[in-house]
């Protein structure tokens, strides 16, 4: 996966509109191979954002788990924790 799509589901509060749009654009980056689409390809790339982030809400609305909700700077602080140990900071 790619290390900067975040997991979304079962956060408290839950993943914002914004969380969801960037994790759909980073995902049609990786799979299009671009940061940033020619002109020609420019309404694809787009419609593509706007559809996998339609269906990526809709899948986060329908997950159902018995987990108790993650706090978001609890999972951060072990993520910078987990970088530290990578990177040796």
């Amino acid at each position: 996966m790619c290390r900067n799509i975040r997991p979304l589901n079962n956060f408290e509060p839950p993943a914002t509109g914004d969380e969801v749009h960037a994790a759909a654009l980073q995902y049609v980056r990786k799979v299009a191979g671009t940061t940033k689409p020619s002109a020609a390809n420019q309404a694809a790339f787009d419609r593509a954002v706007a559809e996998i982030a339609h269906v990526t809400a809709h899948l986060l609305e329908d997950l159902v788990t018995t987990a108790p909700p993650k706090n978001r700077e609890v999972e951060a602080e072990k993520a910078r924790a987990r970088a530290r140990v990578r990177y040796g900071t």
